[in-house]
C-alpha cells in the first residue's frame, strides 16, 4: 500500500480505483435510489464527490502522461476514456498502469 504513495503512477492507480468505485456506486446504487425510490441524499453527496475525484483523475493522468512521455494515442487517451466507462478504470489499471508500476518498484 505504501508503494502507491511513492510515485505518480502509484497515485494514479489509487485515483483510478477511487474513480471507478465512485462511478459504480453512483450509477448502480445512487441513481436507482434517486429515480425509483426518490431518495436523493446519496446522490447529492456522491455526485459532487465523484466529480472532484474525476477531475483529480484527469489531472493526474495528464501529469503522469507528461512525466513518463506517454504517446497520447498509445496510453493517455485510453486511460482518459476509461474513466467514463463503468469498470473501465479497473481494466486500464490491470492492463496499462499495473505493469508500468511494477517496473518502477
Amino acid at each position: 500500500m505504501i508503494s502507491f504513495f511513492n510515485s505518480n503512477i502509484g497515485r494514479l492507480r489509487l485515483m483510478a480505483f477511487l474513480e471507478g468505485l465512485s462511478l459504480l456506486v453512483l450509477v448502480f446504487v445512487s441513481l436507482p435510489l434517486k429515480y425509483f425510490y426518490r431518495v436523493t441524499a446519496l446522490t447529492s453527496i456522491l455526485g459532487p464527490t465523484h466529480g472532484i475525484i474525476f477531475l483529480l483523475f484527469v489531472f493526474n493522468t495528464i501529469s503522469v502522461g507528461t512525466e513518463y512521455n506517454w504517446k497520447f494515442k498509445k496510453n493517455t487517451w485510453k486511460v482518459l476514456i476509461a474513466c467514463i466507462i463503468p469498470f473501465g478504470t479497473f481494466y486500464i489499471d490491470h492492463k496499462i498502469l499495473k505493469p508500468i508500476h511494477k517496473t518502477l518498484r
